[in-house]
Order: C-alpha cells, then structure tokens, then sequence
C-alpha cells in the first residue's frame, strides 16, 4: 500500500524535525501501523521513562484519528488497562490538522498533566488527587518497567537478527 502525498510528507517531517522526546514511523509491513516512543517529560514522575505506543490509522485519517494505545505498561488516571488513552483530541475535540507529532505532544503532555475528572483508571486518579506520594512511587515503578520492557525487546530483536543471519 502506498502512502498517500501527506502521510508521507509527515513521516518526512517527523523524520527530519521530530519534536523532543517522541519518535514515530510506520511498521515495515503496513502503513497504516506506527510504532511510536514517548520519553517521561524531564522533572515528572515520568522522567526517563521510556513508553511505547502503537498508532493505527484508518482509510478515512485525516478525517477521523488513529487508535493510539500504550504498548508499554502504564498507571495513569487517563490511560485504561489495555493500553487507550481518553484524550480530549483522540475523540470528540479530533481535527484533521492534527499531525502525528501534535497527537504524540499531546499524549506527552498528558502524562504530566492528567484530567483526573475524566479517569480511565480511578485508582490513579484518586492516588494523583488524594495521596501524591503513593502515585509517584507506582509511576517510578512503570518507569523502571519500562526500561526492562524496552530492553528485553531491543535483545530479542538482536536475537532474531542473529538468527536470521544464522540460517543464511
């Protein structure tokens, strides 16, 4: 499938000027599928936190937005347990002039600054409004999370690099 003139001219962008902390491109076999990488905004919970995400778009992008969910395991009051995010812009506030880097800002934003009165995860929600510390504490325990999660997939990608080139 063939990247329509804007989604290209998009990854291009993203590519060449990618806004800091946020990393996007589409998977090799499909178009329609980015794998994308927020880092923890510096001086929050999150800092150094590195979290994956999957971005699936439609035939009707730019006209409706993409399904964008954590891939990385995530305790925040606007994320639900599969990984989705309630964002204002992934739903009703959605706009054909949001890019791939702003919905990306966006989710990054997000973490630092919940709307903990529209919760995907109460519990977070409640702990980000009625005890700080203890929220804090299970962030710092996602962010360590996610440097093993992310690691254990950059040495299974190495494996099957070797494995590859192993059988040729």
């Amino acid at each position: 499938m063939d990247l329509d003139p804007s989604a290209k001219c998009e990854q291009g962008r993203l590519q060449e000027d990618p806004p800091a902390g946020i990393s996007a491109a589409p998977t090799d076999n499909n178009i329609l599928i980015w794998n994308a990488v927020i880092f923890g905004p510096h001086d929050t919970p999150f800092e150094d936190g590195t979290f994956k995400l999957t971005m699936e778009f439609t035939e009707e992008y730019p006209n409706k937005p993409p399904n964008v969910r954590f891939v990385s395991k995530m305790f925040h009051p606007n994320v639900y347990a599969d990984g989705g995010i309630c964002l204002d812009i992934l739903q009703n506030r959605w706009s054909p002039t949001y890019d791939v880097s702003a919905i990306l800002t966006s989710i990054q934003s997000l973490l630092d600054e919940p709307n903990p009165n529209s919760p995907a995860n109460s519990l977070a929600a409640q702990l980000y409004q009625e005890n700080r510390r203890e929220y804090e504490k299970r962030v710092a325990a996602i962010v360590e999370q996610s440097w093993l999660h992310f690691a254990d997939e950059e040495s299974t990608e190495e494996e099957k690099k070797q494995d590859t080139e192993g059988n040729s």
